[in-house]
């Protein structure tokens, strides 16, 4: 056998070994191989499918538009549409505009000329007057009022062009968007921070905790702190809140970059987003949530972490954790904003999505903050007990 058979020999082995390493070893090839493509479709699949319910608006009776001095020649059109229609004639235009600014019933409130039909057709195009105008009043931060308007936009349009653009839609001085800059800020920080925030904790704690845990039984160190007289519950308690912390200054790190950053992810001025909107309550709860959160993710990771025999394997172990987080933290993206029922709260992972985005949404309810926050705590000291029973195991702290 010559040198160039020999190398390619040499070359072939070492590629058998590595496969073979790999397809016999079930933990591997479940993450390495079958996860990713099985977390991107699922991902991908749910937040195509959120996100369409949430910027679909209602089509049934219960999206209501109130319409001012309703012309005869658009009563037929308008009847078809999938929304109820209410005379608001004699009706407080003010009051009106006031209940779809605040997200109300009134999803749309539209104004046309006292004589619209007459006006129509008594225009000259050719005048370079103003052309008659109708007004529509909504609000951008409701799912709800966006698709009202677009539908009332809609008919008009079609009117329009039989008429060779005899009037004008919402061509006044307005304002006829009624949303306030914290209803967009809320809007969209409460549908993509929740998400994002949960990534970047759960994200920290795995940077921190494998290595912490998992790292000390593969090189044989934690063998030495468990003949130490200190207590096994101290130890447990000692790593997770240790670990705690590095991970929140990571988390809160992440969190500052997305909140600065989102109004040009989003496309838009600081003006019409901006962190700013929220206050000092809003922060303080939500720096509550982020931390007894974190307390909860790295308890959970550091029992998979002792009980894997390193930190390939504890990386390995906490892909389905990671999936379960992001399935969670696409729940932010579902309509109708955060549920009131507070025993929802007491539900790991999901309750700290549903608390930020009430806090984000300014909808926050103080029991339903409480209760996420105490479960959390509850949770994260159940898991620190739990951890100081492996602990005291030398089956499970002295695999290799």
């Amino acid at each position: 056998m010559n040198g160039r058979d020999r190398r390619r020999g040499n070359v072939l082995t070492i590629i058998k070994k590595e496969l073979a390493r790999l397809f016999g070893d079930r933990r591997m090839l479940l993450g390495t191989v079958l996860l990713p493509g099985l977390m991107i479709y699922i991902v991908y699949t749910l937040m195509g499918t959120f996100l369409a319910d949430r910027f679909t608006a209602q089509t049934d009776a219960d999206m209501r538009i109130y319409v001012q001095h309703m012309p005869a020649s658009l009563a037929d059109a308008f009847a078809e549409q999938p929304a109820t229609l209410i005379d608001a004639d004699g009706m407080d235009g003010a009051a009106l505009r006031a209940r779809v600014a605040a997200g109300d019933d009134a999803a749309a409130y539209v104004v046309f000329p006292a004589d619209f039909d007459a006006a129509v057709a008594a225009y000259d195009v050719a005048s370079g007057e103003p052309a008659p105008n109708v007004a529509i009043y909504y609000n951008s931060a409701s799912v709800d009022s966006s698709g009202a308007q677009a539908l009332v936009a809609g008919v008009l349009d079609g009117y329009e062009q039989r008429l060779a653009n005899r009037f004008d839609v919402n061509a006044g001085a307005g304002p006829y968007d009624l949303a306030t800059e914290s209803d967009a800020t809320g809007m969209v920080f409460s549908m993509l921070v929740p998400m994002l925030m949960l990534m970047f904790v759960f994200s920290g704690c795995m940077a921190v905790a494998p290595e912490s845990i998992a790292g000390e039984k593969e090189r044989g160190t934690i063998a030495t702190l468990l003949v130490t007289p200190v207590r096994r519950s101290e130890l447990a308690i000692g790593k997770i809140v240790s670990l705690s912390v590095a991970a929140l200054l990571s988390g809160l790190s992440s969190f500052a970059g997305t909140m600065l950053s989102m109004p040009k992810l989003m496309g838009l001025s600081s003006d019409q987003l901006s962190a700013a909107a929220y206050g000092v309550r809003e922060y303080a709860l939500l720096l509550a949530v982020v931390l007894s959160t974190v307390l909860l993710v790295i308890a959970l990771i550091s029992i998979i972490s002792a009980a894997a025999r390193s930190v390939k394997e504890a990386g390995t172990t906490v892909s389905p954790l990671m999936l379960l987080v992001i399935l969670v933290g696409i729940t932010s993206m579902l309509g109708g904003g955060a549920p009131q029922q507070p025993l929802l709260y007491l539900i790991p992972l999901y309750n700290s999505v549903q608390a930020m985005s009430a806090i984000l949404a300014f909808a926050a309810d103080p029991l339903c903050i409480a209760l996420t926050v105490a479960s959390n705590v509850l949770y994260a000291a159940f898991g620190a007990w739990v951890l100081t029973r492996m602990f005291n195991s030398e089956k499970i702290m002295f695999s290799r």
